[in-house]
């Protein structure tokens, strides 16, 4: 799907304010409010709006403690990466999972109640055989920056 000037100031406006009105959003990208909010349906049934929703500052809520973990599988099949998924998918506490290519199989970030009961986590894995090799643990001692990409990135 092309994306044209309107359609990224449209997704900019929504990604900072979700709960904006019709007719202030038109009014932002200067168009009349139908057109304006067809091409928000359009956005929508593309999948590049996927939902609306508050930001929340989960540490005010919840205290957790971050650990990022690099994790290495023993063996390579497609039946030992789908096994781990599965035990990652079905973790509440990893919040965060990528696989990457390199010396380690995935990144995983953890949000645990104290330091113990990451490791209770991690031991309890080690324990149940999903295949894990090695990990390493990084505690979060600070977050730098945490943002989504801009959307003007999508016009390139």
């Amino acid at each position: 799907m092309k994306l044209d000037r309107y359609d990224l100031k449209i997704l900019e406006i929504l990604a900072e304010d979700g709960r904006i009105t019709k007719s202030r959003l038109a009014e932002a990208i200067n168009l009349s409010v139908s057109p304006c909010w067809e091409r928000v349906r359009r956005l929508e049934k593309a999948g590049i709006i996927e939902g609306y929703g508050a930001r929340l500052n989960a540490r005010m809520a919840v205290r957790r403690t971050p650990v990022w973990v690099q994790i290495e599988l023993k063996s390579h099949h497609a039946g030992d990466f789908q096994r781990f998924e599965a035990e990652v998918m079905a973790t509440p506490e990893v919040t965060e999972c990528v696989a990457v290519g390199g010396g380690v199989d995935y990144l995983i970030k953890v949000e645990a109640e104290t330091i113990d009961a990451y490791q209770r986590l991690i031991d309890g894995w080690l324990m149940s055989e999903i295949g894990i090799q090695r990990y390493f643990t990084y505690i979060v001692t600070k977050t730098v920056k945490h943002t989504a990409p801009p959307i003007e990135l999508a016009s390139d």
